[in-house]
């Protein structure tokens, strides 16, 4: 399984973003899907999470009204829309899938991670 995130960048605070994590090698509808960031000198936190169906989303509480996850199980990607970006939203974002029908919060639940894309907002 192979994972490729995309769409990082620098925005000013208050801007928009959308990433996206493209999958292969895999039943890409079989797979949870979900977002981590992970900013310097902190530990990975959990960002949000998709189930396979995309029925069910769990957010983090600082993202919660800005950060829409979604899925497009065609064309095996998994989507973040980040609005109302703060400074504190810089991170290196990882997308991760997890081969489970239950959604989960937890990296060490996850079983393949994407090599993460860069997001710097400014002030």
């Amino acid at each position: 399984v192979q994972l490729q995130a995309f769409g990082g960048g620098l925005v000013q605070a208050g801007g928009s973003l959308r990433l996206s994590c493209a999958a292969s090698g895999c039943t890409f509808s079989s797979y949870v899907m979900g977002w981590f960031r992970q900013a310097p000198g902190k530990e990975r936190e959990f960002v949000s999470t998709i189930s396979w169906s995309g029925d069910t989303t769990y957010y983090t509480d600082s993202v919660k009204g800005r950060f829409t996850i979604s899925r497009d199980n065609a064309k095996n990607t998994v989507y973040l829309q980040m609005n109302s970006l703060r400074p504190e939203d810089t991170a290196l974002y990882y997308c991760a899938a997890r081969n489970r029908r239950v959604v989960s919060t937890i990296p060490s639940t996850y079983d393949y991670w994407g090599q993460g894309t860069q997001v710097t907002v400014s002030s």
